[in-house]
């Protein structure tokens, strides 16, 4: 029963037992469930690794079992710290892989041979291009933050084409667009056209797939605008197809507010720790979280201040210790 929690069957045994006979020893926890001492002493050990049972502070008399509500809490709390570990663990390999996977592209393609495209114009010539031909579905990761009114204008045009013709548009652009009056617009005429939007708190990389068959991904990936790679390769596309569909599956929809991270915190200020734990400056935050330097200096001095922190390590090592953040290996 308790298996998915940690414990084995023996030592769910021997718990129930105690918490009906906390007086009862290893010799009668024994005969009672039909095992060896050595069993039951294993099974104590776990239970005591998990402080689900302490010994009393008389020897040999017995164990005093943790209360059955505050036990489950325990090992609920610990549950959630394995799974934010283990979530924190595949955000990180999520973005190193779509990295990997863009300049890869863009410097050893496999299959067929990628077009190079050079300058904002051709890259514009080409989504306008790969727009007219789409004919199911077009996947995007926008992030960089707010875009200027006068872009998204000028994306209705192709955007409500798309649309029109029941195309299927899905979008994630950063949690710090929901601040932006001229974004929330174009958000709102899309829902009304029929996209699909939502927002996730950082994006590994720009990218646009088309059809599943046909990917845009950035040259370098320290700068978008300064040229881009159409992959064609089918087993790139589809590893940038399961991207899109892992953080698509945890982004929010724009109608909705962002649910808080595991350790409590807003999704936007988790990743600030977690990106302070790391070493990054404000500036490379910043771009991460598509917001102003000054924006992540203030989120920055925030936590720290409130964390009792004097350096981003001391942050990171805090924030692990009050729970914010999942411990790391």
């Amino acid at each position: 029963m308790l298996a998915s929690l940690g414990i084995d069957p023996l030592a769910e045994q021997v718990y129930r037992s105690l918490l009906a006979n906390p007086e009862e020893g290893v010799r009668d926890l024994a005969q009672r469930h039909g095992t060896g001492e050595e069993e039951i002493g294993q099974a104590l050990d776990q239970l005591s690794a998990l402080s689900l049972v302490r010994p009393t502070g008389s020897p040999g008399s017995g164990f005093h079992p943790v209360a059955p509500q505050l036990a489950m809490e325990l090992l609920l709390a610990r549950q959630q710290a394995r799974l934010a570990a283990e979530q924190s663990r595949v955000e990180a390999s999520r973005a190193a892989a779509a990295e990997l996977i863009a300049e890869f592209s863009a410097l050893r393609p496999l299959g067929p041979s990628p077009d190079h495209l050079n300058g904002v114009d051709a890259i514009r010539e080409r989504l306008a291009e790969m727009g007219r031909a789409a004919q199911s579905e077009v996947m995007t990761f926008a992030p960089g933050g707010a875009h200027s009114a006068a872009d998204l204008a000028a994306s209705r045009g192709p955007n409500g084409d798309l649309l029109k013709r029941r195309i299927r548009m899905r979008t994630i652009y950063l949690d710090s667009v929901r601040n932006h009056q001229p974004t929330v617009e174009h958000v709102t005429w899309l829902y009304e056209m029929g996209g699909e939007v939502r927002t996730a708190a950082t994006l590994p990389t720009r990218l646009i797939i088309v059809d599943r068959k046909h990917a845009l991904v950035p040259a370098q990936s320290s700068d978008a605008r300064n040229g881009a790679v159409i992959v064609q390769s089918e087993g790139t596309v589809a590893a940038l197809c399961a991207l899109f569909e892992t953080i698509w599956a945890g982004a929010t929809a724009f109608g909705c507010k962002p649910a808080p991270s595991l350790g409590g915190l807003p999704r936007q200020e988790s990743e600030v720790l977690r990106m302070l734990a790391s070493g990054l400056t404000d500036e490379a935050i910043a771009k991460k979280l598509g917001v102003s330097s000054r924006t992540a200096r203030r989120i920055s001095a925030e936590l720290m201040e409130r964390l009792g922190a004097r350096s981003r390590f001391e942050a990171g090592v805090r924030a692990v210790q009050t729970g914010l953040l999942p411990a790391q290996r």
